[in-house]
């Protein structure tokens, strides 16, 4: 810039300035420094608070020609106090109150020197008044002076180290551990200053603070929580509990030292929350307690927490003896069941609780953030740091670069994860310096981001370069959180490029048995099935299965994920399009992950049918066809072969990718239970009318003359009240009625021959899943005819019948064959399912009666009466007989109540005042949730069930079908204990009177 007395406007513009017309006068008032001070300030993040800040100082300090004529000679003072007057407003405010601090940042061997541990504990100490040489130095200032000493030396300590990491580009590492030394000292000093204020009692206990966390690893933020965990012991002579009354008070204190807000402001707050039984446990406990909760009650995540502690305050050797207790306890958590599950659904829960608004700018917690690098390395550190003590450095970048010179990471992969994290912890830094306020979300706000990219070199576009790098390092964060776990196992068993991290067969077994693999050396297996050699197919399969084996790792079964790849792997892997819908696709390769790691039954549904793995690509795919279009469909395929046999077959395979369609876009996508009934029911009815058309064309063919008689199937049970299950029969009654003038022998016979052939084809074992259709509920059960006449019906009910016939009846949906008979039928059954002046008491008592009964003898032996879903206490049996008895009670004055639906006549019941609100609300919940945690069970099974599993995994796996975080199994099974508990309160009073 050319020389002059008065810079322009532009000039300042060009070096930063927002507000050049304020500049120009405080450029004044430094007078001669103004000119060689100009481009140093133009250099710092904020240049107009730079210059605002230093007149003030200026004119704060008692010799104002020193130090305009320092920081105008010597670059390196200016460049130090400069940097920290534009960066931090906070740190210039206490320049303002604190001027004399400004020499400090005279010293050149700043740029050089990190000042020591010990260094800082000792200035800390005598700021309070305490003897650095004392085993338990005490504070001597009164408590109110101590507290105001130990915030103004702490933020002389800091304003150094903030020079020092502005000015001379201090690695981050540095930074932080510095930071952590710091805090370590000012803890020591705060527990001075608490000794001294509870005074000689003090000397009862032994106390030591462990600290965890960033300040544990040595990796602490400018500004944070620093975690602590305290440990006491009585003193020689002294009582455990008033050892442990006094360590309490110690502890609280130095809490409040370090916390409490004075007219020099706060230090950060000290949380002790990671300790033992959280905010609920004790705040001290003595070695042995420690030893006995982390023993036999601790969690997977608080050994995690454990990974980073170390000893900063108080009594040396306790801090260090309880360091050696946990060590042995923190390196064989990777061996206890759950492990990895409990980790990622810690991590998920994190990322759940980030506010909307903030998610996309969350350094810390959100996506590609500093908290994922975090979590990977430490979760590797837990699964190798059991046998290799190399990897067991409780600092993330040194623990990242262990695990790359111990072959757990890659080369590449491990300096890029460097690279990113250590531009994500200096941007934190940044951000937090401005103000010295905890936060980890960039500011939306367009001036503070660009202070921010100056403060980080960036002057020429500062907002848009900053946005650039930190949307690049939050990709190659999430792209590297994925290949760090699950790319090493494959360079185990496949031909890799020499920079991969090729893990040993140990090595890979123990971090698949972590990640989940109840038998990894199989795990193994599969994987080096699938990407050996130099196929086309196997370096495709490279590629793809990092992302599956973490898609797999996260769902319920890895096993079954992975081998069910495989087979359908090497039943399509010739197939052009199989590996590029996956490769191009990731929705489909991430739904074909969940559906094997989850669902036995629609595994085994896409096993029998690979090429149906193309309905995972589009949701518009998974949506169901409807009655319509899949009964067209299969009376196509069954008209195009004569032999029935064959017809069904076809039928039945169409079934077969509809079911799958059903069961695949129920786990994927939004769909509620009614629909998946509505779904299922469709594809029945369509399977029954395409078959009953073909075996009725059989036996024509096979008695030579046309069918004398109309046939019609009418549905009962769950499948008449259009509420089918993936486990469910097809529950139905047959009857026909004779052409007129046909020979009813013959005509009861070719109905008799259709009906069994219908049964018999679709029940028949192969390839595709049975349709059992079950006709006990007819007239006379098993004794009684299998088809009969609309007349042999109607004589039965006008002299037999039953009221539990009837009560079955409210089920009956004539669904499949010839219109005019369903028609009729329903006619027939109407005035017997919804009599026109309800129930007589003697009714009521008699459906209490057989549902009495049926509680008492039908549940299977050994089974838990509590969650069995059909039979059980509120189960769905509890709920539809309910339903039954309110529309046999009212249905013949209130037509509406004559429906077949459960939740339907609930909804219908509310309106007509029959039943109230809230208890329909009860009877609705239990319902539902017990039709989808059957549905689910079965999912996971692969065959029908009628209780939740008592094993783990399949209880997990169906928590997680009912859309439960992993590891809220229980949660989900509290859940449906209090849905069926509130349920049977309600039928105990509706239903039971």
């Amino acid at each position: 810039m050319p020389s002059r007395a008065q810079p322009s406007a532009g000039d300042l513009a060009r070096l930063g300035f927002r507000d050049t017309s304020a500049a120009v006068p405080l450029l004044a008032s430094l007078g001669g420094a103004a000119g060689p001070l100009l481009p140093l300030i133009g250099r710092s993040a904020d240049p107009d608070q730079a210059l605002a800040a230093l007149v003030d100082l200026a004119d704060a300090v008692d010799d104002r020609d020193r130090l305009l004529r320092e920081v105008s000679d010597d670059e390196g003072t200016s460049m130090r106090l400069l940097s920290v007057l534009g960066a931090s407003q906070a740190l210039a405010d206490h320049l303002r109150r604190h001027p004399e601090h400004w020499s400090d940042l005279c010293d050149p061997s700043l740029g050089s020197t990190r000042p020591t541990a010990a260094s800082m504990r000792g200035s800390l100490l005598e700021a309070v008044g305490a003897d650095p040489g004392d085993i338990e130095p005490v504070a001597t200032l009164s408590y109110a002076d101590a507290l105001d000493a130990l915030r103004v030396e702490y933020r002389r300590l800091l304003l150094s180290l903030a020079a020092r990491d502005l000015a001379h580009h201090v690695g981050v590492d540095d930074v932080a551990a510095e930071l952590s030394d710091l805090a370590a000292g000012t803890l020591e000093a705060g527990l001075a200053v608490a000794r001294a204020k509870v005074g000689e009692a003090a000397s009862g206990a032994r106390l030591a603070v462990v600290a965890m966390g960033k300040c544990g690893g040595h990796e602490l933020n400018y500004v944070s929580d620093v975690d602590v965990v305290f440990v006491a012991e009585a003193a020689d002579g002294v009582a455990e509990t008033v050892a442990l009354r006094t360590a309490t008070q110690l502890a609280s204190t130095l809490m409040q030292v370090c916390g409490d807000h004075t007219r020099e402001g706060t230090i950060w707050p000290v949380d002790a929350n990671l300790r033992p039984e959280g905010k609920s446990g004790p705040l001290v406990r003595t070695l042995a307690s420690h030893e006995g909760y982390y023993g036999r009650w601790a969690k997977t995540w608080e050994f995690q927490a454990l990974l980073k502690a170390r000893p900063v305050a108080g009594d040396a050797a306790l801090g260090a003896a309880y360091v050696e207790m946990i060590t042995p306890l923190v390196w064989t958590a990777a061996e206890r069941d759950g492990f990895v599950e409990e980790v990622q659904a810690m991590r998920r829960r994190v990322v759940a609780h980030i506010p909307a608004d903030q998610s996309e700018r969350q350094l810390k917690l959100g996506s590609g953030g500093l908290r994922d690098v975090e979590f990977a390395v430490q979760l590797l550190q837990l699964v190798h740091g059991r046998t290799d003590e190399e990897v067991r450095p409780p600092t993330t970048l040194s623990a990242l670069a262990r695990l790359t010179e111990r072959g757990y990471v890659g080369r590449e992969d491990g300096a890029e994860l460097h690279e990113a994290y250590a531009f994500l912890r200096t941007l934190e830094h940044r951000i937090q310096l401005y103000q010295l306020r905890r936060t980890h979300v960039v500011p939306a706000d367009e001036d503070a981001r660009r202070r921010l990219g100056r403060s980080l070199g960036f002057t020429r576009d500062p907002v848009r370069e900053l946005d650039k790098l930190w949307n690049f390092h939050r990709r190659e964060v999430r792209r590297l959180h994925e290949k760090l776990f699950y790319r090493p196992l494959l360079a185990a068993v496949a031909r890799m490029s020499s920079d991969e991290a090729r893990l040993s067969p140990e090595a890979a077994t123990e971090r698949l048995a972590a990640l989940g693999y109840l038998d990894p050396k199989a795990a193994l297996r599969h994987l080096e099935a699938l990407t050996s050699g130099v196929r086309r197919s196997a370096a495709i399969q490279r590629t793809l299965l990092p992302a599956m084996l973490q898609w797999f790792a996260d769902a319920p079964d890895p096993d079954a994920g992975l081998f069910g790849f495989r087979r359908i792997s090497e039943a399509l892997g010739s197939t052009p399009w199989y590996l590029r819908l996956l490769r191009d696709e990731g929705e489909a390769a991430q739904r074909m992950a969940q559906v094997l790691a989850t669902s036995r039954y629609a595994t085994g549904l896409l096993q029998r049918e690979p090429q149906a793995v193309a309905l995972l690509g589009e949701d518009e795919r998974l949506e169901p066809l409807g009655r319509a279009a899949v009964q067209a469909e299969m009376a196509a395929a069954g008209r195009r072969r004569a032999d029935p046999r064959e017809a069904v077959l076809a039928i039945r395979a169409i079934r077969r990718r509809e079911l799958l369609r059903i069961s695949v876009a129920d786990l994927c996508v939004p769909f509620g239970v009614e629909q998946v009934g509505y779904a299922l029911t469709d594809v029945t009815s369509a399977t029954l009318e395409a078959s009953l058309a073909a075996v009725v064309r059989g036996v024509e063919a096979a008695r030579g003359v046309p069918m004398p008689t109309r046939l019609a199937i009418v549905a009962m049970g769950r499948y008449g009240g259009f509420e089918l299950g993936y486990g469910s029969d097809a529950d139905v009654m047959f009857v026909h009625d004779p052409l007129p003038g046909a020979d009813p022998a013959q005509a009861a016979s070719m109905a008799q021959a259709a009906v069994n052939d219908l049964r018999r084809l679709l029940g028949e074992q192969g390839k595709d899943p049975t349709l059992d259709v079950d006709a006990d509920l007819r007239p006379e059960g098993r004794q009684g005819p299998l088809v009969r006449t609309l007349e042999s019906y109607a004589a039965y009910y006008a002299k037999w019948s039953a009221v539990w016939e009837a009560q079955a009846l409210l089920r009956a949906a004539p669904v499949v064959g010839d219109a005019d008979v369903q028609e009729r039928f329903a006619a027939l059954v109407d005035p017997l399912r919804f009599p026109a002046d309800g129930l007589s008491q003697d009714d009521v008592v008699e459906i209490r009666r057989i549902k009495a009964r049926v509680d008492a003898e039908r549940l299977p032996r050994g089974a838990d009466p509590a969650t069995h879903f059909k039979l059980g206490r509120g189960g769905l049996s509890d709920v539809e007989w309910t339903v039954q008895l309110l529309q046999m009670q009212h249905a013949g004055r209130v037509p509406e109540l004559r429906t077949t639906k459960t939740l339907e006549a609930l909804r219908v019941a509310v309106e007509q005042e029959l039943l109230d609100a809230a208890d329909a609300e009860g009877l609705v919940e239990a319902w539902r949730f017990a039709s989808r945690a059957r549905n689910a069970t079965v999912q996971v099974r692969g065959k029908p069930a009628d209780q939740l599993p008592r094993d783990a995994r399949e209880r997990a796996a169906v928590a997680a079908i009912l859309q439960y975080d992993p590891g809220e199994s229980d949660a989900m099974v509290n859940d449906y204990l209090r849905s069926a508990r509130r349920a049977r309160g309600i039928v105990d009073r509706v239903f039971w009177g």
